[in-house]
């Protein structure tokens, strides 16, 4: 017999997989906004509080000082943390757009900066309501591998950025290293789940998230979908082990 968690677990592995568009983009728009409201408390203990290094990290690659006034995308923003990280930055004089197809977890950053400053905008990446050449540069952390078509979602950022601004990803890596990787691959389909079950309530999202970061292009592969979207001078860094990565490219 066929229960509901049976059929949201294949879900969760299709989407992972990527086995359909149009799937991958329901199932993910639905994980994310029902754990919403406990994402935060979830980032900062299942990462060690490592995350915001590499926000930091990440937002330096963006080199937002040479146009301090600019306007910028946080893409598949969630709870607006790197827009807020942004908007805290000293020097800092400009704008972020953080959209996100998940409302919930928008709602849930809102109050974090001031309006005026970080505007939250429900978007799908794979078809931004923005204008062409409308940004100074974009930033996308832990949010590229859930987007349903890789290739379409770096085209549009391609067609939003000004031409010689940066795009900046964030994503999860896995490590080479033997023995870090036996670690970080037991913590992550063995551990985490358990621990996101048992705090977001929810019985698949903490399964689908190591399963589309195994499905996820790796550095290099990535790298080269940046260069066939139209960006130039991609280069790439990993970090802490290489449990994560850094990704920049220029339009």
């Amino acid at each position: 017999m066929t229960t509901a968690l049976d059929q949201e677990a294949r879900e969760a592995d299709a989407a992972a997989q990527g086995a359909s568009v149009q799937g991958k983009r329901t199932y993910v728009q639905r994980i994310f906004s029902e754990i919403a409201p406990r994402y935060d408390l979830l980032n900062r203990l299942l990462s060690l509080g490592i995350d915001r290094r590499w926000r930091k990290v990440a937002l330096k690659r963006l080199s937002w000082t040479q146009s301090p006034r600019g306007v910028y995308l946080d893409l598949c923003a969630g709870t607006l943390d790197v827009g807020t990280e942004l908007s805290k930055r000293e020097g800092f004089e400009g704008k972020i757009v953080g959209a996100d197809f998940a409302q919930p977890m928008l709602q849930a950053g809102v109050g974090k900066a001031p309006r005026e400053v970080l505007v939250p905008v429900v978007a799908d990446a794979m078809a931004l309501p923005f204008r062409k050449d409308a940004f100074d540069g974009a930033i996308v952390a832990f949010g590229i591998r859930n987007v349903a078509d890789l290739g379409a979602g770096l085209r549009e950022v391609h067609r939003v950025l000004k031409p010689g601004a940066r795009f900046v990803i964030l994503e999860f890596s896995t490590p080479r290293v033997p023995l870090v990787r036996a670690a970080y691959l037991f913590y992550f389909h063995r551990i985490l789940p358990l621990i996101g079950r048992a705090i977001s309530g929810h019985k698949t999202a903490y399964t689908y998230l190591p399963k589309s970061v195994a499905n996820f292009p790796e550095t290099e592969k990535l790298a080269a979908a940046m260069t066939a979207a139209g960006f130039r001078d991609v280069t790439w860094e990993t970090l802490t082990f290489g449990i994560s990565a850094v990704h920049v490219g220029t339009k």
